[in-house]
């Protein structure tokens, strides 16, 4: 995704050994420092032998509901049970429309209930239950347009209404205005919503906040972000965009990619990095 651009007796013994194994196995990655968990996300599913390695490091991973923003397929499609038996939590993604399609379509509150409606039956058919957060990928930044927040809002009650909690994954970067202070999509949908608040998954890649391609610790909690109140925050992108990551180029690989750690370096590797409160942001399993 980009923004234009996550655990004495010998018979109570025998009887409790199924159950610290698995718990092992299903564990969060890794509990860091403040309870923040660092999870992945990638337009193309990654491939099942990657699976180990990357939980090595992440607690979750994205997951496309849709096909992805410039892609003509989608490969995570039917790949929730081997996620899941690998012990990611989820993070649950719609591709939403532009502004643009929504000018095309010509009802954006239509527009927003249908594909509400697809992301519900995507949910359902992927086996994930009632009370998921399924978060609608928004890729323009800035204040939002009224047909905009319109397709949004409907998205978001229909997706409620559905039994799925509604979510908003969107640009939390200052977007300068003419006539008034700088703006965050982030902010301005949270003004928008009021009491329907969305649960946001925001996208600042700029160094600082960022600490860029960064897999040390403290794992950074997503307030830091800029959003307060930011239930996951994207904060490395893959490629980096040069002119928000001057600050922490370094981290980046040559190519300025951010490549999962124990893993070559190629199309199956890059990845974007996110940070939560939760190791399991969508409540997936």
């Amino acid at each position: 995704m980009k923004i234009a651009r996550f655990p004495a007796l010998f018979f109570v013994g025998l009887a409790l050994c199924g159950t610290l194994a698995a718990a092992l196995l299903f564990a969060p990655a890794a509990r860091h420092e403040h309870d923040f968990y660092l999870g992945f996300d990638r337009n193309d599913y990654p491939g099942d032998e990657a699976l180990a390695q990357l939980r090595k490091t992440f607690s979750y991973t994205g997951y496309w509901l849709s096909v992805p923003p410039g892609a003509k397929t989608n490969s995570w499609s039917g790949k929730r049970a081997t996620v899941a038996a690998r012990g990611f939590g989820f993070l649950l993604l719609f591709n939403g429309k532009l502004y643009r399609e929504l000018q095309a379509a010509g009802d954006a509150r239509r527009s927003g209930r249908q594909d509400a409606a697809v992301a519900v039956n995507s949910a359902h058919r992927e086996g994930f239950r009632r009370g998921a957060v399924i978060f609608l990928d928004q890729e323009e930044g800035g204040v939002m347009l009224p047909e905009q927040f319109a397709y949004i809002e409907a998205w978001s009650d229909a997706v409620r209404a559905a039994g799925f909690v509604p979510g908003v994954y969107c640009s939390g970067m200052p977007v300068p205005q003419r006539h008034a202070p700088a703006v965050t999509t982030a902010a301005d949908l949270a003004s928008k919503f009021g009491a329907k608040q969305a649960k946001l998954w925001v996208a600042n890649d700029q160094c600082p906040p960022s600490p860029g391609c960064s897999y040390g610790k403290p794992v950074p909690a997503p307030s830091a972000s800029g959003t307060h109140d930011a239930l996951v925050w994207q904060f490395a992108q893959s490629p980096r965009r040069r002119q928000f990551t001057e600050g922490c180029a370094s981290s980046y690989a040559a190519d300025g990619m951010c490549y999962a750690p124990g893993l070559p370096q190629g199309a199956d590797a890059f990845v974007d990095l996110n940070t939560s409160t939760s190791p399991d942001p969508s409540h997936g399993r």
